[in-house]
């Protein structure tokens, strides 16, 4: 294999074969080291490729000649929003449109890589907790590589979204309570029955799935990043995968400009990142009775936690909590204005970005990109 796996706390490497979980010495996440980068010339065969995620194969963990598991996930669109532009007087905000891919929502990037890498380590059989959309993606791409998939839902998920997990074949079990208590019974259920686990970040390959949300970017906006990102972070991979596909893509060549500075928006409900942020810990503590409409959001104990404050704190970014009020009306308005179908995440993007231009965390003339990461139909 041309990658190996090195842990993202202690350092330590392994060899990525068969079906990996976390570091054993540490139980943090593993992180996918390349051996080789690509080299810039390599940008001249992306004109050739279908527009899909896969068209950065040499990015990705991928065995010569391997035919990933994939419904044409990634090539989302990348959306000038004037009246967000004008409303704020801001010279340049861009909306990359999540909702547009193959399951609804940015998951099917992580859930696509994950399962494709799983499927080659042997596995049949999938558990996952979900919020929502990370369910729905699993069962559909279960189903496309014939495998069997339980799902773990709170029973306040959106009916919506529980209809498309049982539509694609998965068996459903839902539970009182927040994605943490779905977690404890994903993992247990792993435990006793041999299906492999791929929660958020305790496999090392949703985050590769979710790096291409940065070279995509990276490629749509003709290799110059923008200023600021405001992306809204529950388990915190797509902020990860960013993170980590800028800092590669630098290392390579391929970019010039600075890496973005990097903002995690979470509700007020439900704000472990932004509480640690704002402390200046370098990790989270669990939040206690998690409320908040965003299901995705929703996510009291991020795994990835301390990835995602050294993601904003490297980047000179930062963390903004909105309230639930905030993120519906915001989500209606890029709606009304923009006609861009977004969910409570969504929405809470660009509530957030109003509080970070009034504060002075991002300036008028800076160039902006917000981050819509699923359909606003899937929770109707």
């Amino acid at each position: 294999m041309d990658w190996t796996l090195q842990c993202s706390e202690c350092r330590a490497r392994t060899d990525p074969g068969g079906l990996p979980t976390v570091c054993p010495a540490c139980g943090a996440p593993w992180l996918v080291h390349l051996a080789q980068l690509p080299d810039p010339g390599a940008k001249q065969h992306l004109a050739r490729r279908p527009w899909s995620m896969w068209r950065y194969r040499e990015w990705l963990p991928l065995l010569a000649g391997e035919e990933p598991v994939s419904l044409g996930e990634g090539a989302t669109p990348l959306l000038r929003a004037s009246y967000l532009e004008r409303h704020l007087g801001m010279r340049e905000v861009w909306v990359k449109d999540e909702g547009k891919n193959p399951t609804g929502s940015f998951k099917a990037r992580g859930l696509a890589a994950a399962v494709t890498r799983a499927r080659a380590g042997g596995a049949t059989h999938f558990t996952i907790p979900t919020a929502g959309n990370a369910g729905v993606a699993l069962a559909a791409y279960g189903a496309r590589a014939a495998a069997r998939v339980r799902v773990y839902a709170p029973a306040t998920t959106p009916t919506t979204i529980l209809q498309q997990i049982r539509a694609f074949g998965a068996e459903l079990v839902l539970l009182d309570g927040h994605i943490g208590d779905c977690g404890t019974a994903s993992r247990a259920y792993a435990q006793e029955s041999g299906a492999f686990d791929v929660s958020t970040l305790r496999e090392p390959y949703r985050i590769e799935g979710k790096k291409t949300l940065g070279l995509e970017l990276a490629e749509q906006l003709g290799w110059q990043l923008p200023t600021a990102i405001v992306y809204p972070a529950g388990g915190g991979t797509g902020v990860i995968g960013m993170w980590k596909a800028f800092g590669e893509l630098r290392a390579a060549g391929w970019l010039e400009s600075p890496v973005p500075r990097l903002y995690c928006v979470q509700s007020s409900g439900c704000a472990p990142v932004v509480r640690a942020f704002e402390r200046g810990a370098d990790r989270t503590e669990p939040w206690r009775d998690p409320v908040t409409v965003a299901a995705g959001l929703r996510v009291p104990a991020p795994l990835g936690g301390r990835l995602m404050l050294r993601a904003m704190r490297e980047t000179s970014g930062g963390a903004v909590a909105v309230s639930d009020d905030e993120l519906c009306a915001a989500q209606t308005e890029l709606a009304e204005r923009e006609a861009i179908d977004a969910a409570p995440e969504g929405g809470a993007t660009w509530a957030a970005l109003r509080h970070l231009v009034e504060r002075g965390g991002i300036r008028r003339d800076e160039s902006v990109v917000l981050f819509n990461t699923g359909a606003g139909w899937l929770y109707r």
